[in-house]
């Protein structure tokens, strides 16, 4: 299907695979599986922080609903914000940033980051079986596609993956919005924030999570107008 999706016009092509991406992603299982890699930038946007800031990682979680740990510790009260705070920005930007790659015909470059992110992850963070099971299959099948398929195929997978980061960039902010309204003090990343900056409650890290994440959105695609 990759193969014969050759589409001329840049922003159209862009929307084909954002719902393609969107269809994939509600597949049973399947969707589940191809999520968790939206689920690893956002927990290495974590990991990154909490190193940034002089605090310690100890590992990152992958789980099979698509969901993530990252364990870290830091005894400065800034630092713990800020890494509460890294997760759904480095999934958003981390979006933005392929966009603007694939944008300038750089998918060498998005191809760079993804093996970089999934083999240092590998090496030093990730430790649960899902995780390391996960990264092995993905990464082996990504390089597999990389290496013996088409200069096309190898475009059209690149653009679905950074499609699928776009849209659970978007989706998983939206979701934690909801649950920051709904249930705020179960709340994941606004939760924790919250508990660090006590006038601020969890609805409002989710109308920024929320919002962060469109305007990420936006830019990504008013690149290919």
């Amino acid at each position: 299907m990759f193969v014969i999706l050759d589409i001329t016009d840049p922003f159209v092509k862009l929307i084909v695979f954002i719902v393609i991406a969107y269809v994939f992603l509600k597949l049973p299982i399947f969707g589940k599986y191809v999520s968790v890699v939206n689920t690893l930038f956002h927990e290495v946007g974590h990991a990154l922080m909490a190193l940034l800031t002089g605090g310690q990682v100890e590992k990152i979680e992958l789980f099979s609903n698509s969901e993530g740990v990252a364990w870290s510790s830091n005894r400065f009260w800034l630092g713990r914000v800020l890494t509460s705070l890294a997760g759904y920005p480095t999934a958003s930007a981390t979006s933005f940033l392929f966009l603007y790659l694939i944008s300038k015909g750089d998918y060498i470059y998005v191809f760079i980051i993804l093996i970089a992110v999934l083999v240092f992850s590998f090496i030093f963070w990730i430790r649960n079986l899902y995780g390391l099971l996960w990264v092995i299959t993905f990464t082996a099948l990504f390089t597999l596609l990389a290496l013996y398929g088409s200069e096309v195929l190898v475009s059209n997978i690149l653009l679905i993956i950074t499609s699928i980061i776009f849209v659970e960039s978007i989706t998983t902010s939206f979701d934690i919005l909801k649950l920051s309204f709904s249930q705020p003090t179960r709340a994941g990343d606004a939760t924790s924030l919250w508990k660090s900056i006590i006038f601020i409650p969890s609805p409002i890290w989710g109308v920024l999570f929320f919002v962060q994440s469109i305007v990420f959105g936006t830019l990504g695609v008013s690149l290919f107008l």
